[in-house]
């Protein structure tokens, strides 16, 4: 194992508790579960987190909606969350909720009354637009046509007098930080985006807002108003691993090393987050991995227009496994994808059945003892695999999922041509060898590569080949296929 002394702390974006979870979060659940499991791999001390955006209009509004309270609503749907995180086999080691009163409420609190102590919050009245959905004051020139571009309404106009955060203050820092490498966006176009946004000026943010139109935790000191989500929910990352108390757990993982989370929260990361830490005082973090939105045939996912996938169905009717792939191999790691059944259903059958199911079928059906201490892979086989590590490590370095699992691909469909050529059934000369690196290949898959992307398939083809220190051998017992066609 390399790196044991080395940490490695994940997190997701946490979920907003308006709706149940969609195919969108479980995109960015199962890409920041790669890293976790790839890192853990490489024998770095892991620590995943993952969890729920509970308090603001939203979530309100949702609870109001359904004729509940809103702690008892965001109960409900942040249950929902836990299970998906179950069902997709995510490997998390804790789940923050940002109602939790126990660790979140006292390092919000302690974040607030800092940034008080640097002067940087101040109390003003402000006139201005609000999307509910960003949860966000917008400026006219964020609108196209007079509505949000990204859910496409109207904002409010609002007038309150709230408190203040002096993020104008850190524009400099946080540019100089960025262009020089400290704070990594992933992709280049999310860094010159987050860029150029700093470059048109930055406004001081509304960090609160009136009681009697919200939901969230008090303002220390101010009961008459109540905490702006994104000062509530940022401070989750470093509440998690203990900054109230700042005891060892924090100063072990702090500073994170990826956020993952989605282009439409970017700018909340990318800028109000390293303003707030530079005010705390506290690193920056390393990496922000910037994906984009899952549509459904083209568009945009939305209750009204009846396209809004469910994670739930698919794992129940074809495995984790098998959404985890599409959502892995389907979908590149920063743009914008498509879903579709039809879709779905062809990327199952041509590269799960079709594939790495087929390879371990035909091969199951040889059932041969290999002696490893008289018969050792070819340098050839070695060499091949040696190179294909080398790209799959790459291709994960670089947040490109996608490629990662065409390096995997590529064995398997290696494996099926070197099977056809060499007909080892036929138990010709050197057929044993044949085996012997048949072996070798399907020990680099399911031990090495696809255990951070399908930890349950990787489970089974490690099941399916039977080997200790002298002998591998293939089982030819009876059972399902590992992916049924659909």
């Amino acid at each position: 194992m390399l790196n044991k002394n080395k940490k490695f702390y994940i997190t997701t974006s946490i979920a907003y508790t308006n709706a149940p979870p969609h195919i969108g979060f479980a995109l960015e659940a199962v890409q920041a579960d790669v890293l976790a499991r790839y890192n853990r791999l490489l024998g770095k001390d892991v620590f995943f987190l993952t969890g729920t955006d509970e308090h603001g209009i939203k979530t309100l509004r949702a609870a109001r909606d359904a004729g509940e309270e809103p702690k008892e609503f965001a109960d409900e749907i942040s249950e929902k969350f836990r299970e998906l995180n179950k069902a997709l086999n995510i490997s998390n080691d804790d789940f923050i909720r940002t109602t939790d009163e126990k660790i979140h409420k006292p390092a919000v609190e302690k974040v607030w009354r800092k940034l008080e102590e640097n002067d940087d919050i101040y109390k003003k009245k402000y006139r201005g637009f609000y999307c509910a959905g960003c949860e966000a004051f917008v400026t006219e020139k964020d609108l196209v046509d007079g509505k949000c571009p990204i859910h496409n309404k109207k904002p409010e106009l609002i007038e309150e007098e709230n408190y203040f955060f002096r993020l104008s203050k850190y524009a400099d820092r946080i540019k100089k930080a960025i262009e020089s490498g400290e704070l990594k966006i992933v992709p280049e176009t999310r860094k010159n985006e987050t860029l150029s946004f700093i470059n048109q000026g930055l406004e001081d943010v509304s960090f609160s807002r009136t009681k009697d139109k919200y939901w969230g935790f008090e303002v220390p000191g101010d009961p008459s108003q109540y905490l702006y989500v994104w000062c509530d929910a940022l401070p989750n990352y470093i509440s998690a691993i203990g900054y109230y108390k700042e005891d060892k757990k924090f100063k072990k993982y702090w500073p994170v090393d990826v956020h993952c989370l989605g282009k439409d929260i970017m700018r909340f990361h990318t800028i109000f987050w390293p303003a707030m830490l530079l005010s705390l005082g506290l690193d920056l973090p390393k990496t922000i991995f910037v994906h984009g939105f899952i549509t459904s045939n083209g568009q945009k996912m939305s209750k009204s227009l009846g396209n809004v996938v469910d994670p739930f169905e698919l794992i129940e009717k074809h495995g984790a496994d098998a959404l985890r792939y599409y959502l892995l191999r389907e979908i590149s790691s920063t743009e914008d994808g498509d879903f579709t059944y039809e879709k779905f259903e062809r990327r199952y059958n041509a590269d799960l059945a079709g594939g790495i199911g087929n390879l371990i079928a035909r091969v199951k059906v040889m059932a041969e003892v290999v002696d490893f201490t008289k018969i050792f892979p070819d340098k050839k086989i070695i060499d091949y695999l040696t190179e294909i590590k080398i790209k799959y490590r790459n291709s994960i370095e670089d947040f490109k999922f996608n490629e990662a699992l065409v390096c995997v691909w590529d064995i398997v469909h290696y494996c099926d041509s070197y099977i056809n050529e060499t007909e080892p059934w036929e138990k010709n000369k050197g057929y044993e060898q044949v085996l012997r690196n048949l072996l070798e290949a399907l020990f680099c898959i399911g031990s090495e590569l696809l255990p951070p992307f399908l930890p349950e398939t990787s489970e089974k083809i490690e099941k399916e080949i039977e080997t200790n220190k002298k002998t591998g051998k293939f089982k030819n017992e009876r059972g399902g296929l590992l992916f049924p066609r659909i």
